[in-house]
């Protein structure tokens, strides 16, 4: 007997045991429970009336008042078919709503934080920014000065939806109003302040805020929390992991951040990104190692910086557990100018 043929049958005893006994808090229960096995089983309503018609002719049905009280189970079926059909238009209407809020969400990334990525005389940057879903938690902002300072961030919001694109557009705007001469201590000491006071308190802010002086190629640089970024020599074919003391954006106020200095001969690159990318998981369900990040930097090298995180992406992509995606940014700065 298969699984439908004993779905049958259980609805015939049904409707047998509530003409003998007409017990009406058994038939709720029974009923009930029978609903939740037809529903399972992908029973349709109209599968289910018809299967009535059926056992009325099978059983067989031809007092008047047998037929009336069997209709009184499917009655008790129809029911909670009903319940789940209302439970059903309610989370479409639920998802659709929240599709709605996403979509918002991502126009609102697309229009207002949107970066160009200037062309700079002796350096070359590259910078990539992939969501997991419609709106990312990610985000990257370059801005160059005319006093011959260059101003980039990286971050990574902890928060989804519309209150994330509206932090990261506050971060944005605060980052835009930031002098060149600022040092980027006191620049993130500003934008936690922003952050602490106009954020969710349950949302959270990691940044890297770095200054790239092209006069003279150095670095100084901040974090929030963010993960540590490596400073690639290519002289040396060496890589320092550069790391800055602070809490993230939006917890503490008057926090106070680490300033770290360093120096960029020729070719050396600044690799910055997100935990997208240093807590990938691969195939096996095993996190990535940033040393093949590293050796994936080594082989390109020579690539222009756009090409050499375009490289790691692709190369990522097909590593990952699409099981475990998560928003993924980098950003690469190289000096092209010999100290």
């Amino acid at each position: 007997m298969t699984y439908i043929d004993e779905l049958v049958e259980e609805y015939k005893n049904l409707i047998n045991d509530f003409i003998d006994n007409k017990d009406e808090d058994k038939l709720v229960s029974t009923a009930h429970e029978f609903s939740e096995k037809a529903i399972d089983l992908d029973v349709s309503p109209d599968e289910m009336v018809a299967l009535h018609i059926e056992l009325i002719s099978a059983i067989p049905l031809t007092n008047y008042e047998d037929v009336k009280t069997s209709l009184d189970v499917l009655q008790e079926i129809m029911i909670r078919f009903g319940f789940t059909y209302k439970d059903y238009k309610a989370m479409l209407n639920k998802m659709e709503r929240h599709d709605q809020e996403m979509d918002v969400a991502a126009s609102l990334q697309e229009t207002m934080l949107k970066t160009e990525i200037p062309a700079v005389d002796n350096v070359e940057i590259g910078a990539i920014s992939v969501p997991a879903r419609k709106v990312s938690g990610d985000y990257f902002n370059i801005i160059e000065h005319s006093d011959g300072k260059l101003t980039f961030a990286v971050a990574d919001v902890i928060g989804k939806g519309i209150p994330a694109a509206i932090a990261m557009s506050m971060l944005k705007f605060g980052m835009d109003l930031t002098s060149a001469s600022n040092p980027p201590s006191k620049s993130l000491k500003r934008l936690n302040s922003l952050v602490e006071k106009n954020v969710n308190k349950n949302m959270f802010v990691t940044m890297f805020y770095g200054l790239y002086d092209f006069n003279n190629q150095s670095l100084c640089f901040s974090s929030a929390g963010h993960e540590p970024a490596y400073l690639y020599h290519y002289e040396d074919d060496e890589f320092e992991e550069l790391d800055g003391k602070g809490l993230v954006l939006g917890v503490m106020k008057d926090t106070e951040y680490e300033e770290v200095s360093a120096k960029l001969k020729k070719n050396d690159m600044l690799f910055v990104f997100t935990d997208g990318v240093s807590e990938l998981r691969k195939h096996d369900g095993a996190f990535i190692n940033m040393d093949d990040i590293k050796e994936m930097i080594r082989e390109a090298r020579d690539q222009h910086p756009q090409d050499i995180v375009q490289y790691i992406y692709e190369a990522l992509t097909r590593m990952r557990n699409q099981n475990h995606k998560d928003d993924l940014t980098m950003f690469i700065i190289k000096n092209k100018n010999a100290v």
